[in-house]
């Protein structure tokens, strides 16, 4: 059974086209114009397990916001699409994810009940010359939302003794950990015999 997703998200500020392969073999092909934002993405597709197709013309001239925003919404609404009915998945995923000085703990919920909780430090307001770092949790509140996911994703150690986080280690780890927490939570679990992980019978 095909676990996949395509969404195209036309506004007066953006279009995007999203295409999700959920089982599939890590491959992405990204192009949102925000180099750093295809990076991450690119976390996702690989760490995820996922095939992912990004195409975004976004207004740049502005700022990156609706950009990412709505690249997050459509992603969030295939996501959605491809996981289907929900049957025989595990259902919870989670992840530790350690990037040289940075932990990272991401929590994932498929429970059809959209709830973000995003903690990181302080950062430097941008990495490279259009990435604000004010927008990662937006971006996980934009998926969980279209999604309909409950996601808690923790910063837990972003620094040395004393010293000043990376911003691009603190957030690639947050992005590595969300994409592995995902992989679990969508695996088909073998012991479930393709039902629905719920005593409630919906998600």
């Amino acid at each position: 059974m095909s676990r996949t997703g395509r969404v195209e998200r036309v506004t007066n500020e953006t279009k995007v086209l999203v295409e999700i392969d959920l089982d599939g073999t890590g491959r992405g092909d990204l192009a949102t114009g925000v180099g750093f934002y295809d990076h991450m993405l690119n976390q996702l597709a690989k760490h995820g397990g996922f095939d992912l197709l990004v195409r975004t013309e976004g207004d740049l001239e502005i700022d990156a916001h609706h950009t990412m925003e709505d690249t997050a919404l459509a992603l969030g609404e295939a996501f959605a699409i491809a996981l289907g009915d929900k049957a025989g998945i595990r259902r919870y995923g989670s992840a530790t994810i350690p990037m040289d000085e940075v932990l990272v703990r991401a929590a994932v919920d498929l429970s059809g009940r959209p709830y973000v909780v995003h903690e990181e430090p302080a950062l430097a307001p941008y990495i490279g010359p259009v990435y604000p770092t004010s927008m990662t949790r937006h971006i996980f509140e934009s998926f969980g939302h279209a999604a309909k996911v409950t996601l808690h994703v923790s910063v837990l150690r972003a620094a040395r003794e004393g010293g000043h986080p990376d911003a691009h280690h603190v957030v690639e780890a947050q992005f590595k950990a969300f994409s592995r927490a995902l992989r679990e939570a969508v695996e088909i679990d073998p012991r479930n015999a393709g039902a629905l992980p719920s005593t409630k019978g919906v998600l």
